[in-house]
């Protein structure tokens, strides 16, 4: 069956970067924890903490099934019951604040032959915005989509600017990257298998980018002051989370396993009172790049 293919190949992507998140950090091992669900389903989170340069990390699979909970039928317009979801979550926070923090999520959802979707995405959060980096890392995910369609990179990452958008602060949560949700045959032009293949090769993006973001800033020397300003950055990736994220509020009402839900919060995030960058500082230049609409290609 087709989800099953979807679940299986998964799986994989989320041993491939395991595998190869643990040969970029040198030191730190993943820890694993089967879990199941009580209402149908389980899934493997994996954890690293404490390791060369990934100071807490997370890469989780999970094939649910069962009962939709009624505020999440309302959500998605639907009248029907029985739904399955498998995924793979993906959140990276480092030690070095000159290392972005990075997130994937590659899903797919199903009620029945006719309503089900894939979702997903990959989006950086540098501490500092380095506009090699974010040039190149907008150029492998174009890269990516024009491998399906022409109009998926632009599309995509406009999503990704609107969705990973801190209202409350009026500000982006970093400097973007790309967004979908219910891809299907009918707004996508592609086959069932196409649309897996694309999710999947969205998947298999992630580890050249992280490992070259990684090995491009890992040596450099960095500050007390920058290291205050990493905490204060991870708190706005809180913020986001907690307020706006909507897998963790599906998570959340499908009484989701709250460890691997909130597994994407950093170890440690400071709140200062009113912290103001100095003008021209690189905190301040910082902040005029967490803006939506910047054309990294």
């Amino acid at each position: 069956m087709f989800k099953e293919e979807v679940a299986a190949r998964y799986k994989q992507i989320q041993d491939e970067i395991c595998r190869g998140l643990e040969i970029a950090d040198g030191k730190g091992k993943f820890e694993e924890e089967l879990w199941e669900r009580s209402g149908g389903g389980g899934g493997r989170t994996r954890i690293m903490q404490n390791g060369a340069i990934i100071e807490k990390g997370g890469v989780n699979f999970s094939a649910v099934h069962g009962k939709l909970p009624e505020a999440v039928k309302k959500a998605f317009n639907v009248t029907e019951d029985d739904f399955f979801a498998t995924g793979v979550s993906i959140v990276i926070h480092p030690n070095h604040p000159l290392v972005p923090i990075i997130h994937m999520n590659i899903r797919y959802f199903e009620l029945n032959e006719e309503t089900r979707w894939f979702g997903g995405g990959i989006d950086l959060t540098p501490h500092y915005v380095f506009e090699n980096d974010a040039r190149f890392f907008h150029h492998k995910l174009k890269q990516a989509c024009d491998d399906f369609g022409a109009e998926f990179y632009p599309k995509f990452k406009t999503h990704a600017d609107d969705y990973f958008f801190i209202k409350h602060r009026e500000e982006t949560r970093g400097i973007g990257g790309i967004f979908y949700d219910r891809l299907k045959p009918e707004n996508t032009n592609l086959s069932w298998e196409q649309i897996l293949d694309f999710s999947i090769n969205i998947g298999e993006t992630f580890l050249p980018i992280y490992t070259e973001l990684i090995d491009r800033n890992r040596d450099k020397e960095f500050t007390e002051a920058q290291k205050e300003w990493q905490y204060q950055r991870r708190s706005r990736y809180v913020e986001f989370n907690l307020v706006y994220d909507s897998g963790t509020k599906f998570g959340l009402e499908t009484n989701g396993r709250i460890e691997s839900i909130l597994m994407s919060l950093p170890p440690q995030a400071n709140w200062g009172y009113n912290v103001q960058p100095e003008v021209d500082s690189d905190e301040y230049k910082t902040l005029q790049l967490l803006k939506k609409g910047i054309n990294w290609v």
